[in-house]
């Protein structure tokens, strides 16, 4: 996780074992900045549809898939204007 601010982070989230973050980072190769928000803030409404008030690790796995689809589509759209 990038910050400037790693005094602010919450130390649950640093525990060993609470995300696995190499396999969620596996499936963000190639995002951008942009993607990766979108991909926190899906996995955050993820958690709301599930009614609650926190992400888990399936959240963001989700919120990457879809994400990750969303830009292949994009790129065929693309390809098929050219």
């Amino acid at each position: 996780m990038a910050t400037n601010r790693p005094d602010v982070l919450d130390p649950a989230l640093m525990r060993p074992g609470r995300l696995d973050f190499d396999a969620i980072c596996r499936l963000c190769d190639g995002f951008n900045g942009a993607d990766l928000r979108n991909v926190c803030t899906e996995a955050g409404m993820f958690a709301i549809r599930a009614d609650r008030d926190y992400v888990i690790e399936e959240d963001f796995f989700k919120a990457a898939r879809k994400i990750a689809e969303n830009k292949k589509l994009e790129s065929k759209l693309d390809y098929e204007n050219i």
